[in-house]
């Protein structure tokens, strides 16, 4: 054991040697760019930006108006620079979440809005993108996707510690807005809620559930989203056929194939309802003559 020590502590020291040989990261052309990706490769970290931000028109998102109204408000006072809270918008797969913060892009980058895709398993680097980011004048969201951790996730804590706990405070200049499908972004037990107790009348939650909440509770705006129902599911798809530019000719027949393709799915989300519009849009575009 103490030989294997020895290895890795020299490894570790020879890296340490060569990273200064290793090429610099090139310049980012800040008034270019409005997206960037958080990439790490071995020893080497930094920003990199995206050549192809997916561009959404917050108008086409449908079934959402008062969680769009909520993170466009809140999302206004940042850029103004007044207090504004960090998000978690969780719920129901294709919903519509992480589409919502990528629209904010779309409305805000001509306004010095900047969107930081950060992956979960790069958390550990936090403190170093928040360093970067600090003297930047432009307002930088962190977009975490998809977020969820297991109990001895390394990128638990660091997150834990950038939204409220660490000694040093955040940049003004940064938020932090992630999606998840889980309210409280760690998998729960039934054992762990036999913990609770009832306390003159209080509830009181045993130790396990207490950290998992505590997480959650760091994000100062959530937002939960919810399946929709049948009507608003195929008010989305007659929206994106529109967009897409494919006639109606036969709503009813539309609505049919709609539902089907939501039953083949086992969900009537804003995704699938996407997904429908496009084969829908496809196969109309093939039957039509060249």
């Amino acid at each position: 054991m103490d030989r294997l020590k020895q290895f890795l502590d020299r490894a570790e020291q020879l890296l340490d040697r060569l990273e200064p040989l290793l090429p610099a990261q090139p310049d980012i052309p800040w008034d270019q760019v409005s997206a960037l990706r958080w990439s790490r490769e071995g020893h080497r970290a930094g920003l990199v930006p995206v050549r192809h931000p997916h561009r959404i028109a917050p108008e086409a998102l449908k079934g959402i108006d008062r969680q769009r109204t909520a993170l466009d408000r809140n999302t206004r006072q940042f850029l103004r620079q007044l207090p504004a809270n960090n998000a978690l918008l969780w719920g129901s797969r294709g919903t519509g979440k992480s589409s919502l913060v990528k629209a904010l892009l779309t409305r805000y980058a001509d306004q010095g809005l900047r969107l930081v895709e950060l992956d979960r398993y790069h958390l550990p680097d936090l403190p170093l993108l928040l360093e970067q980011l600090a003297d930047r004048p432009e307002r930088f969201i962190l977009f975490c996707d998809d977020l969820s951790f297991e109990a001895d996730d390394p990128g638990y804590k660091a997150l834990k510690a950038a939204l409220d706990g660490s000694i040093s405070v955040a940049p003004e200049n940064v938020l932090i807005y992630a999606t998840s499908n889980r309210r409280h972004l760690l998998p729960e037990y039934h054992s762990e809620n036999e913990q609770t107790r009832l306390v003159d009348g209080e509830i009181h939650h045993g130790e396990a559930v207490e950290e998992k909440i505590s997480l959650s509770e760091r994000f100062g705006l959530w937002l939960s989203f919810y399946p929709f129902d049948q009507e608003a599911y195929l008010e989305i798809v007659f929206s994106w056929l529109k967009r897409l530019g494919a006639t109606a000719d036969d709503p009813e027949q539309i609505r049919a194939e709609a539902l089907r393709y939501a039953l083949g799915r086992g969900s009537r989300s804003g995704r699938v309802a996407w997904q429908f519009a496009r084969d829908y849009a496809g196969r109309r575009g093939l039957a039509d003559p060249v």
